[in-house]
């Protein structure tokens, strides 16, 4: 199995790169916002946990994602691997996550991170606010605002991989080809 964690501020890539890498490698894309938004939808039982914080404009309690988490890969521990995208976002949530990786008999090989210029992810997201619908897309001020919430969230997440010799930067700049190749340089290195 190859597990990984694609990780980027908002506009890198992760989502269009996630695509591509569970066509290449068989692996199993795991959204967390999908996720929860599958689990609010069938209001499943841990869904309604969720949605009852999420409507009190509170954080989902790790314990709740982990649940979440658990049962995806429960149900797909026939693919080859599994790339995680908007998970983990605190040492405590990266912890969590190898725990549970090792119930599965398997570990988190790579944090693989899109470095990409503050400026050109303004530029990609007010261009994809033209077309996405999302008011997140469309505002500058909350474009920078979600960028810097990004670095100060991660940087801890940074460290707790370069401790484990997981951490892989990649330039997200360059044409899409380009990019997954250079991930994928560090993937078939795993």
């Amino acid at each position: 199995m190859i597990n990984i964690v694609l990780f980027g501020p908002p506009g890198a890539g992760k989502g269009t790169q996630a695509e591509n890498l569970k066509e290449k490698y068989n692996l199993k894309h795991i959204s967390t916002g999908d996720v929860f938004r599958y689990n609010i939808k069938n209001e499943t039982e841990l869904g309604q946990k969720a949605k009852s914080y999420i409507d009190k404009g509170e954080l989902v309690p790790d314990e709740v994602t982990i649940k979440m988490l658990n049962e995806i890969v429960e149900e797909n521990m026939d693919s080859k691997g599994f790339i995680f995208d908007g998970f983990p976002r605190t040492e405590a949530q990266a912890e969590a996550l190898n725990d549970l990786m090792d119930s599965k008999s398997t570990q988190i090989d790579a944090m693989i991170a899109l470095e990409v210029p503050d400026e050109k992810l303004v530029e990609r997201l007010l261009e994809r606010g033209k077309t996405s619908g999302r008011k997140d897309d469309a505002d500058e001020s909350v474009i920078r605002n979600r960028i810097k919430v990004y670095y100060e969230e991660t940087a801890v997440l940074k460290e707790f991989y370069k401790k484990e010799n997981k951490y892989y930067g990649i330039d997200g700049v360059g044409s899409i080809s380009e990019i997954t190749e250079r991930i994928s340089k560090v993937i078939d290195q795993l």
